[in-house]
């Protein structure tokens, strides 16, 4: 007959909750980053985008590209 002894791999609520609180704080920051990425951009005239390669068209996947690296 096997029993156990109390010890589990499974992570306990108090882990799983620090866990999904910094999973939360995370996904925080990179919405942050992509927020303010784009509105810096979006601030700029064709001209300066144009200087810099970019058009109004891909704005968007510039700024996700920052705040997410794919």
């Amino acid at each position: 007959m096997a029993f156990t002894t109390g010890t589990s791999t499974a992570p306990s609520l108090l882990e799983r909750l620090v866990a999904f609180k910094n999973d939360l704080a995370e996904r925080h920051a990179k919405n942050r980053v992509y927020r303010e990425t784009l509105d810096e951009l979006q601030a700029l005239s064709g001209r300066e985008l144009a200087d810099l390669g970019m058009s109004r068209g891909n704005l968007k996947s510039v700024a996700y590209e920052a705040a997410y690296g794919k």
